[in-house]
């Protein structure tokens, strides 16, 4: 996954948008909706940057789930794991992969 850029900043406010990009200079093709401020792109930047961390983390622990932790959920419903063990992989990834609230405090 890569860190969000303007263009990702401009999608998230105006889906489908058409418009170019070139360096920081931005053209507006779109006839159906309005052009964002820069102040707008800017604060939608901020918050898919600020929100990134916790996306990275959230993709991970989903890819690390499906790895480890379902197929031993599934064995705990057929008797060949305990739902402790089940649980005790669920709590390694979340620790692998805490959010970033989970650090803070």
């Amino acid at each position: 996954m890569m860190t969000p850029t303007r263009a990702d900043a401009i999608f998230s406010l105006r889906p489908e948008a058409h418009f170019v990009l070139r360096g920081d200079e931005l053209e507006w093709f779109d006839q159906h909706q309005t052009q964002p401020t820069e102040a707008e792109i800017q604060a939608e930047l901020d918050r898919l940057l600020a929100e990134y961390p916790r996306k990275v983390a959230r993709q991970a622990r989903a890819a690390a789930y499906a790895i480890e932790a379902d197929p031993l959920f599934f064995k705990a419903q057929r008797g060949e794991a305990t739902i402790e063990e089940w649980q005790s992989t669920v709590a390694d990834i979340r620790a692998r992969f805490p959010y970033p609230t989970e650090v803070e405090s």
